[in-house]
């Protein structure tokens, strides 16, 4: 098997890991706004809780990444999917805040170590990697775009505990198909900084982290359930599953997009249509401008994968991935905590229009700091 044949493999596998690992994190982001009362908490907790396991990667990331350059993907991904299946069954048995807040926090460095894995692998071989960057997210997004649906029939029939136990098997299958990860480590740069301040692509995805991983799917629940009545459930799920049916077919287009015109240059025409998209939906244009966010967000995601692979070749790549990881979850940790505060007592139009004119504004930052 060639280097080329090889990085596709590992790349997929990664990805197929994810793919049955991540709607056990996904499916929160539905139901607890919706149905905080039933999990034992507050509207004001369930953001908390949608924040914290993105505001543990902010301390946890360095670890992580010792681990899993040190024991490689197999033994890093293997252990997360474990713990990533004993989360989904404490989601279907716990209640109260502080129960489900160490759950929260366990899944965020689940998270980290799968997220670094597919990053890194993808991105492990230069040629095409912007393309299996792009293959890769259109496999991550197969798992949350079936179980979306799915979770919101269920949780309206027999309550929002109940898919958990099915969400725990998918994470079991991702275990098993992480045994055929290589256990290889990675090499890091001998000085390898704790805490990197951001460069334009790490001050881009935390902008995008917190207007539209976190304010933004936080509050299409919220704007659903006040528009829309009471199909708002299946409404907002199917808009959720169409974010990661868009990764399947856009993703791929995203990352050959990348190697046609140059990562930068998409980037900067992607984040100035999803800004427009953002202030639609906050006008109250919730399923057209929620379609279009979830469409224009998936055709962004390989780009930034590819932007830092390309700004820090050799050993740097894997460090820098991290840490633009970490400020995209600083971002998305931040979003859900100003949406529960913001968006019960302040104008709607208003607070997506000011996070639209913020990504617009970073993604002229990319350009200019080229």
């Amino acid at each position: 098997m060639d280097t080329s044949d090889r990085a596709n493999r590992d790349a997929r596998l990664s990805a197929l890991t994810l793919a049955f690992c991540l709607p056990s994190d996904v499916l929160l982001y539905l139901l607890l706004p919706a149905h905080p009362e039933a999990f034992g908490i507050t509207l004001a907790q369930a953001g908390i809780l949608l924040a914290a396991n993105r505001l543990v990667r902010i301390f946890g990331y360095s670890h992580v990444l010792r681990f899993y350059a040190r024991h490689g993907d197999r033994m890093t991904l293997m252990l997360a999917a474990s713990a990533a299946m004993l989360c989904a069954i404490g989601n279907a048995l716990f209640c109260g805040f502080m129960a489900l807040l160490m759950l929260r926090l366990i899944w965020g460095l689940c998270f980290a170590a799968l997220n670094l894995s597919t990053q890194v692998l993808a991105t492990a071989d230069a040629s095409a990697a912007a393309a299996r960057s792009g293959r890769s997210r259109a496999l991550i997004a197969l798992g949350p775009m079936l179980a979306l649906p799915l979770g919101a029939y269920v949780s309206q029939e027999f309550g929002p505990r109940v898919i958990f136990w099915l969400l725990a098997v998918g994470c079991a299958v991702g275990f098993l198909i992480a045994r055929g990860l290589p256990g290889t480590g990675h090499d890091l740069p001998v000085s390898n900084r704790r805490f990197r301040l951001p460069d334009s692509v790490a001050l881009w995805s935390f902008v995008e982290g917190v207007a539209l991983d976190g304010l933004f799917i936080f509050g299409l629940s919220l704007q659903a359930a006040k528009l829309l009545g009471e199909d708002a459930l299946l409404v907002a799920g199917t808009l959720m599953a169409l974010r990661y049916f868009s990764e399947v077919l856009l993703s791929p287009l995203g990352g050959r997009a990348a190697q046609m015109f140059g990562a930068t240059p998409m980037l900067l025409l992607f984040s100035a249509l999803s800004a427009l998209a953002l202030t639609a939906f906050g006008m109250h244009w919730v399923v057209a401008g929620a379609a279009s966010v979830l469409i224009l967000r998936a055709l962004q995601l390989p780009l930034v994968t590819t932007l830092v692979a390309e700004r820090n070749p050799g050993a740097a790549r894997v460090g820098a991935l991290a840490s633009n990881a970490i400020w995209r979850d600083v971002g998305a940790g931040l979003g859900p905590l100003l949406a529960g505060i913001l968006l019960p007592v302040a104008s709607a139009p208003w607070v997506f229009a000011l996070a639209a004119l913020a990504i617009v504004a970073s993604a002229l930052g990319c350009w200019l700091r080229r």
